[in-house]
């Protein structure tokens, strides 16, 4: 369960140190976050734990996430910011 204590170290772990990855992270986070199973919430902390040219890799879909899961978040968190 994310106590409000984990919830907060994890909102500030959101703020990057790219601009399209905060814009991405911290409303999906604020918005999106609580609606995931405790198993996406898991997952989603150890996709902050990567690295930011990684991660911008990922999500501008330059490069596919080599773990399944934080591939299958990646794609979760796209799919909620595209209109």
């Amino acid at each position: 369960m994310f106590s409000p204590k984990r919830y907060a170290r994890l909102k500030w772990a959101c703020r990057r140190g790219m601009l399209e990855l905060d814009v991405l992270f911290l409303p999906f986070v604020e918005t999106g976050f609580h609606e995931l199973s405790e198993e996406d919430k898991e997952t989603f902390e150890k996709l902050l734990t990567c690295d930011d040219p990684d991660l911008f890799a990922w999500f501008m879909g330059h490069q596919s996430c080599p773990d399944p899961e934080q591939a299958a978040m990646v794609k979760h968190i796209l799919g909620r910011v595209k209109v």
